[in-house]
């Protein structure tokens, strides 16, 4: 009798199911303004603050449970640090992207006696692990628990001077006009609101961040292209994740939370589709994302130096 096999453990599929049920209930966790222990992201047990995909998931992670710790961890660094996960509680799967060489062969594979040089190929693979966060865990140093940061007030309507400068300074025209945003390729032009369209100036900002985020796909910028789009195909839910995704990413660092200024059936039906046909989706989109993210704070760098040193 043939014994049953146990499936085999899919990160990818386990991943994109947890967010297409929570996307089901017509829910964005990851929209909700929050900071746990003060920090705007979730920590590596060093401090170190995680990126791409694993950066949303735990963000969402901690807003679903409430987690008031930014920290997370493998059982073996708790265990390391004479603590112990509490009985009960429930790991959460993060993945780790990681590449390997393999050498096409020796000489004595080759049937042509050619004596060429070797060539190696190089694979990409991808691990999952799960972690913890502090707050399931019992017995660790009081550092992993800090006290939350006031949140900051900031009147209705009206800029928000880091937040101004930083945007201020990026090299991709935009032009405040009207009542939508958008952004349109053939001037390379992002389309906004004024900012007194905007009850919080702080969804003005995830507006902002999100059409820039769009502007970085441009064939001069990041050439980023999922194919022909059109508003409800599938090329043009892609880049709304990775937009999404972005303005999530940047608001982690200036402190706004993404948003759009429609938030719908459509919109949700754009995640969907696709996490649903694809589940590498979610992986290679929040990489583009971040890769967007990355860009833009490079720009506004760049920008604010030159500056500067105009001023000097």
């Amino acid at each position: 009798m043939a014994r049953s096999r146990t499936p085999k453990f899919d990160a990818s599929e386990v991943i994109t199911n947890e967010i297409i049920r929570i996307i089901e209930r017509g829910v964005l966790p990851w929209r909700k303004p929050w900071t746990a222990g003060g920090s705007s992201r979730p920590l590596r047990v060093g401090g170190e603050p995680y990126q791409g995909v694993n950066n949303f998931l735990l963000t969402m992670r901690t807003v679903m449970a409430g987690h008031s710790s930014p920290f997370w961890m493998t059982l073996p660094q708790a265990n390391a640090l004479d603590a112990k996960v509490r009985k009960g509680e429930k790991s959460s799967v993060v993945v780790y992207y990681g590449q390997s060489r393999k050498d096409a062969g020796d000489e004595h594979d080759r049937s042509d006696g050619d004596n060429h040089s070797e060539e190696a190929r190089i694979f990409r693979f991808q691990k999952s692990y799960r972690v913890f966060n502090a707050c399931q865990i019992e017995g660790l140093p009081d550092s992993f628990y800090p006290d939350p940061e006031p949140v900051p007030e900031h009147p209705p309507s009206e800029p928000i001077p880091h937040m101004q400068a930083f945007f201020d300074a990026i090299d991709i025209t935009t032009v405040f006009t009207g009542t939508e945003a958008y952004y349109l390729p053939p001037v390379d032009k992002v389309y906004m609101p004024s900012i007194t369209r905007f009850q919080d100036p702080r969804n003005f900002y995830g507006v902002w961040a999100h059409e820039l985020a769009h502007a970085t796909k441009a064939p001069h910028r990041l050439n980023r292209d999922f194919g022909f789009s059109k508003f409800g195909n599938t090329s043009y839910a892609r880049e709304e994740i990775v937009a999404e995704l972005a303005s999530v990413f940047l608001g982690q660092t200036l402190g706004f939370t993404a948003h759009t200024l429609e938030m719908n059936a459509a919109y949700l039906h754009n995640w969907l589709r696709v996490l649903r046909s694809d589940k590498g989706a979610i992986f290679r989109h929040a990489a583009d994302a971040q890769r967007a993210c990355d860009y833009l704070i490079a720009r506004s760098e760049v920008g604010r130096a030159g500056r500067s040193a105009e001023a000097a």
